[in-house]
């Protein structure tokens, strides 16, 4: 295939598995409002889990992030929790933070480099904090005090690499080993549509469709490796790993189905009726069905701040009702017209159902 934006062939390499869904899970059961779920359940999914594996899972998996080449890299045969968890056990207890954080191949060298010194003498400074705390300081969650604690738990290896085992033991026992069983068929039928996909859509299309609206404008690298994910739909990670190789995880939840176990009301639907319910998004849709604009161009044209305006397209995107393209530092939306058709026929097959 040649669709990347420089003509390079790409290959696309199909991947699947509850491994990656485990530590997608647990990311957005520590910041579920990112994702569109309440608050007051995620919290009370954390509290069956043991309060010092739950503590420290709090200070941690906000850092953590996705680490979804760990599991694609080191993970053998069927990538389930369990393996996920065996892969895990194998590497000695000062490791096994720095191994899921994937820390060696970061892009960014000065905070590779700090994290890595800090990591080797096994004690961190105010030198080291203000270093990480200028970037950190403007994703929510990543407070000051936030940073402190996760350098507490970086600079004890030993003891976090063992609760950081536990820990995910313990979630698996208390909630994932239930809800693996729910999401792998999902999981499975995504790759399955995504394949299809494939057979007639160029690779940029298929981004596209699989993101609910994403255009990717960067290059992508020789190897796609394209992962369905349950929990994060309808957000995607595109990331570049090295070895001329790039991870796409996007989602595959449908929209008639909820996230939530047990839950009558898909999540998707409400989010997409949450989102036109709103004089101000209904404003921003009109102007986006004319042109594509940028948040600062839509601030001015409704006489609103800018962080009032992102706020209202991010959750239009979360509903993937506007597509969305990043050129260079800056990004562009306009209205994703399927998506409303779409949300009117989800409407009528969810009052439909018996």
């Amino acid at each position: 295939m040649t669709d990347n934006p420089e003509s390079t062939p790409i290959q696309i390499i199909w991947e699947a598995g509850t491994a990656y869904e485990l530590f997608v899970s647990l990311q957005v059961l520590h910041e579920p409002e990112h994702y569109g779920l309440r608050a007051a359940w995620a919290a009370g999914i954390r509290s069956r889990i043991p309060a010092a594996e739950r503590k420290f899972l709090e200070e941690v998996v906000p850092f953590l992030g996705f680490p979804l080449q760990w599991v694609y890299r080191q993970i053998p045969g069927s990538k389930d929790a369990i393996s996920a968890m065996w892969a895990l056990k194998q590497i000695p207890p000062a490791d096994r933070l720095r191994a899921l954080a994937c820390v060696d191949t970061w892009h960014d060298e000065k905070f590779r480099e700090i994290f890595l010194r800090t990591y080797e003498r096994r004690a961190w400074d105010e030198t080291d904090l203000s270093g990480l705390e200028a970037e950190m300081a403007e994703k929510p969650g990543h407070e000051k005090a936030a940073m402190t604690n996760f350098l507490e738990w970086w600079v004890r290896p030993e003891e976090s690499g063992n609760l950081l085992l536990s820990a995910l033991q313990a979630y698996h026992q208390s909630f994932f080993e239930e809800e693996e069983k729910r999401v792998a068929p999902v999981l499975e039928a995504g790759l399955q549509h995504a394949k299809e996909l494939a057979k007639r859509l160029s690779i940029p299309d298929l981004i596209v469709e699989l993101s609910q609206g994403v255009h990717v404008t960067e290059t992508i690298e020789n190897q796609l490796i394209l992962i369905p994910a349950y929990w994060t739909t309808p957000l995607v990670l595109l990331e570049n790993i090295g070895n001329h190789q790039s991870i796409f995880l996007f989602g595959a939840r449908p929209a008639t189905m909820s996230a939530t176990p047990g839950e009558l009301v898909p999540d998707g639907l409400l989010r997409e009726l949450n989102a036109l319910s709103d004089s101000t998004r209904l404003k921003i849709l009109f102007y986006l069905s004319k042109e594509e604009l940028t948040p600062s161009e839509l601030a001015r044209r409704l006489r609103l701040r800018a962080p009032t305006v992102t706020h209202h397209l991010s959750e239009l995107r979360l509903a993937g009702l506007v597509n969305l393209t990043a050129r260079g530092q800056e990004k562009y939306y306009s209205t994703r017209r399927e998506a409303l058709k779409a949300t009117f026929t989800n409407l009528e097959t969810f009052l439909d159902n018996e």
